[in-house]
């Protein structure tokens, strides 16, 4: 995989039978160290100038995303693990925790596909039943 890539992050959320979809398309940095892969990327937020430093981290079964800026998060996606952490953003925080069922890692040469199923608690509330999808391009061989 090349250095400059795109990165399409894609969430689904099922919460009361109904579903909400979100996709997201970012120009990013990926290299690979030690058999884990990385990409970082920065997104802006509508009436905020400094962007969310954005770092995606890869290795077997485990998905991490770290935010750091404005809001400021660490997920961590392990199969069948819980993980807590703060999601922290301008205008206040709350505690998230996840259980995660499946992470799938499909890795080719010019991309890389990352597929997440979690349950999603909001300070101690199940809110949904969700699913995360991190496609890495290289930019050369990006198609939407």
């Amino acid at each position: 995989m090349t250095k400059d890539v795109m990165v399409t992050i894609s969430g689904f959320h099922m919460s009361d039978g109904e579903e909400d979809t979100i996709e997201m398309v970012h120009i990013g940095e990926y290299y690979e160290r030690n058999g884990t892969h990385y990409v970082l990327y920065e997104e802006r937020l509508e009436g905020i100038a400094e962007p969310v430093r954005n770092r995606i981290r890869v290795k077997e079964h485990r998905l991490e995303l770290q935010k750091r800026g404005p809001v400021t998060v660490n997920m961590v996606f392990e199969e069948e693990k819980h993980q807590s952490s703060t999601y922290a953003i301008p205008y206040g925080s709350f505690l998230m925790d996840t259980y995660t069922t499946k992470v799938e890692v499909l890795a080719e040469d010019d991309r890389m596909e990352v597929k997440a199923s979690y349950e999603l608690k909001v300070n101690g509330v199940r809110c949904a039943s969700c699913d995360v999808r991190v496609l890495i391009q290289s930019r050369d061989t990006f198609r939407l």
